[in-house]
């Protein structure tokens, strides 16, 4: 059959020439924020000039204090962000955090069809869902893939990379500040001074609570799940455990055990059941979570059919976490189609099956052990070790227990039997091993 070519009419003629001209404009960029990674993601788009994007805004409280002078004269430096909202940026960088009023600003960004890049986890693991349909439903896309992991490639890695397979288990290390503490720790530095040492370096907020918490973790963990597991699940769901229980003490034994401690955050499906939890754990030397040090990041996906795939880099941190805002910009400017991630609202537990380690702290005296042992026997646990290091005083004595792979819920029952002991100075700590 011979080919024919049909002119293009008088009325498609305008259309294709507007669009060409639309695609080779570049993508008109408002910075929401010139905090430490918006001042960052400003600095890769003056000094490496990515093709496709151009700043033209600059939105933050009290503007003045934020000029510096190597931004260009064109961009325009503003304290209103209704007037930048209504402007004719093409995307909206929402680098604020919080939920509102950064919440407010990426509703109507996406309510007038603007697209959205946002490195808010809180936001993203609170309102995504939502947000994202709003996106779709007005022609936008809401990009957030330095929302975990900083400027590790998680996000695009889940949406493309790793698509194909079903992924049943998600391990991280997603928070920089708890990790840069408890690798010091680790080195023989107490809290405290490595709390200080982190606020002094700006890895830590003057209330740490979000970060050492495991809040911070917990948020990260949610959109981890979603996009991973594909389950949709409240992160008030998910109790954390902060790491402020964990002593000096804790290494000491678990060197002895051939671990060390990181802060965790753990979630499996199986069989229809999700579970999470954040917190510190024991972590083998031997696992990639132990090489991770300072504020790096680490995520291991398991998948059913690819196995373990690990993901490890700076997750924390201006430069890094802004390589991925400016990535988030490029897959716009050359036209990324919006990655439709199936997921289902699921209910979430903290049910593990999983080794634990549990350190008592006694005034000692006969029975002590018989009695752990006894409550532990109940509820069907067995026990793996009982290490007890010399040179402590008979007053204060603190030795550990470490019990065979259990249920959390079995475990905890075994536990409030054994607060009931008047030997205890303290509570028992209870972590779970990670294998």
């Amino acid at each position: 059959m011979s080919e024919v070519n049909v002119p293009a009419s008088p009325q498609q003629l305008p259309v294709q020439s507007a669009q060409k001209t639309r695609n080779k404009r570049p993508l008109r960029i408002a910075l929401f924020g010139f905090g430490t990674v918006g001042s960052s993601a400003a600095r890769i788009l003056v000094e490496s000039k990515p093709r496709g994007l151009e700043l033209v805004s600059i939105f933050n409280r009290g503007v003045e204090r934020k000029r510096v002078d190597w931004v260009p004269s064109s961009v325009i430096w503003s304290e209103d962000a209704e007037a930048v909202l209504a402007s004719d940026v093409d995307v909206v960088v929402e680098l604020a955090g919080g939920l509102e009023p950064a919440g407010n600003w990426v509703r109507k960004a996406l309510e007038t069809g603007k697209s959205v890049v946002t490195a808010n986890k809180k936001l993203i693991a609170y309102q995504g869902v939502e947000l994202e349909r709003l996106a779709a439903s007005k022609g936008g896309h809401l990009k957030y893939g330095a929302a975990v992991a900083g400027g590790i490639p998680v996000i695009p890695a889940l949406e493309q990379g790793l698509a194909g397979d079903r992924i049943e288990r998600i391990e991280g290390i997603l928070n920089g500040t708890c990790n840069f503490i408890l690798s010091k720790m680790e080195e023989g530095a107490e809290y405290a001074t490595v709390l200080a040492a982190a606020q002094a370096k700006g890895y830590a907020e003057a209330d740490p609570t979000e970060d050492v918490g495991g809040f911070d973790a917990r948020a990260k963990l949610a959109i981890l799940m979603r996009l991973a597991l594909r389950v949709e699940v409240d992160p008030e769901e998910i109790v954390p455990r902060p790491i402020t229980e964990v002593s000096a003490v804790d290494f000491s034994y678990a060197r002895d055990l051939g671990c060390t401690i990181r802060q965790v955050a753990r979630a499996e499906q199986d069989h229809g059941s999700v579970a999470a939890t954040v917190g510190p754990m024991l972590v083998d030397l031997h696992s990639p979570m132990a090489w991770s040090r300072g504020t790096e990041n680490m995520v291991i996906f398991s998948g059913h059919y690819g196995g373990d795939v690990v993901f490890s880099g700076h997750g924390a941190g201006g430069h890094p976490t802004a390589v991925a805002v400016v990535s988030d910009l490029l897959a716009l400017a050359h036209g990324s189609r919006r990655v439709e991630v199936p997921s289902a609202p699921a209910r979430v537990s903290a049910e593990f099956e999983v080794p634990h380690y549990i350190r008592f702290l006694v005034v000692d005296r006969p029975g002590i052990v018989a009695a752990i042992t006894a409550a532990l026997a109940h509820e069907h646990i067995n026990i793996r070790a009982i290490v007890q290091k010399p040179g402590y005083p008979a007053h204060a004595l603190p030795f550990v227990v470490t019990v065979e792979p259990c249920k959390s819920s079995a475990l905890q029952r075994a536990l409030a039997s054994i607060r009931t002991m008047d030997c205890l100075l303290e509570e028992p700590l209870d972590l779970q091993m990670l294998e």
